[in-house]
């Protein structure tokens, strides 16, 4: 791709991304919103591939569908109590408009179907683009309407989310398709925790974005796409797939690694809000996460393929790692002993 339209189409994210997270009339919004899905769809379709034509095709339908119900949701709103703000959301159909809204913006149960087969279809920078970025604005949307939203309704969906993005990635034998999954588990202890500590929930969703970021890029760097791929690349980068082993049981919530931090507020933070049911339920369905996260790990560092005639064997690579993947594993492993100075900040 071009250049020039690369930056044209960076720069256009990042106009859509700051509208909607500094905005306080919905149609501004929903205008980053907007701004945001054009941009991101010529980079998902670049290669052309009719598997990316599809995974294009797919995002825009459900995200143009997502879009109008956003501001179907914040006109009735404004039909009904003439305020366009974004956190005077208080007619309750707006409310349950908006959820289902933004459940199939962020890819929560039962809006999830697109979400996997999109990242199948996008090259790893896209889906970690999908995976994280395009995020960012339906999380800040629930985040400014959580006290409105039904805690009910997103205790619901965040326990599906769990159940079935960790059900759904036992199978699965692609790497960005095991992602998608980890995403979607990952979005249900976002949900879970917003109608009660809305600061919890967006640094839930920071800490899932550097450690994703740190995943994705490591995968990258040793152009990963299947299981069978990632099982040979120990031959070429042994230190990156020892390093994206510690990675990938952060990204699974493992004592004394960065991301068992949010998981331990948030549990903590339910068995306050006399919810210890609903914490018990996603603390035990985070083990079906665990295993596939411990399959990929097992597959990168601990063993071999039973055929390995049928694979490439790949040359050691002297190559230096890339520094952004250095800073972000370094920061996926290490920030639980200054999780006070963190919270303090957050």
């Amino acid at each position: 791709m071009n250049p020039q339209a690369k930056l044209i189409f960076a720069l256009s994210l990042t106009l859509g991304t700051t509208l909607t997270i500094s905005s306080n009339h919905w149609i501004m919004a929903w205008t980053g919103l907007e701004i945001n899905t054009l941009a991101i769809l010529p980079l998902i379709s670049k290669s052309h591939h009719p598997r990316a034509i599809e995974a294009a095709t797919k995002y825009f339908l459900v995200q143009a569908a997502a879009s109008a119900l956003v501001l179907f949701s914040s006109m009735t709103n404004a039909w009904h109590t003439g305020q366009w703000d974004i956190t005077q959301l208080s007619h309750p159909t707006s409310c349950l408009i908006l959820t289902v809204a933004l459940a199939m913006k962020l890819g929560l149960v039962p809006f999830h179907f697109w979400f996997p087969e999109v990242l199948q279809g996008s090259s790893l920078i896209v889906g970690l683009l999908l995976s994280t970025l395009m995020k960012f604005p339906p999380i800040t949307l629930l985040y400014l309407t959580s006290p409105s939203l039904k805690p009910s309704i997103l205790t619901t969906m965040a326990i599906l989310s769990a159940a079935l993005g960790g059900w759904m990635g036992l199978n699965q034998t692609q790497t960005r398709k095991i992602l998608a999954f980890s995403s979607i588990s990952h979005l249900g202890w976002m949900a879970i925790i917003i109608a009660y500590s809305p600061k919890l929930a967006l640094l839930n969703f920071y800490l899932y974005t550097l450690m994703t970021a740190a995943v994705f890029l490591s995968l990258n760097s040793i152009k990963a796409l299947k299981l069978s791929t990632l099982m040979t690349t120990w031959t070429k980068t042994p230190s990156l797939n020892a390093i994206l082993l510690l990675t990938l049981l952060s990204l699974a919530g493992l004592p004394p690694l960065t991301g068992f931090l949010p998981k331990w507020l948030i549990i903590q933070e339910l068995t306050k809000q006399e919810v210890a049911l609903a914490a018990t339920i996603i603390a035990l369905l985070s083990l079906l996460g665990l295993f596939f996260y411990l399959r990929l790990a097992y597959c990168a560092t601990i063993t071999l393929p039973p055929h390995t005639t049928n694979h490439m064997k790949q040359w050691y690579n002297t190559k230096p790692t890339n520094t952004m993947v250095a800073v972000l594993t370094t920061m996926s492993l290490m920030l639980l002993p200054i999780s006070p100075i963190i919270l303090a900040v957050v």
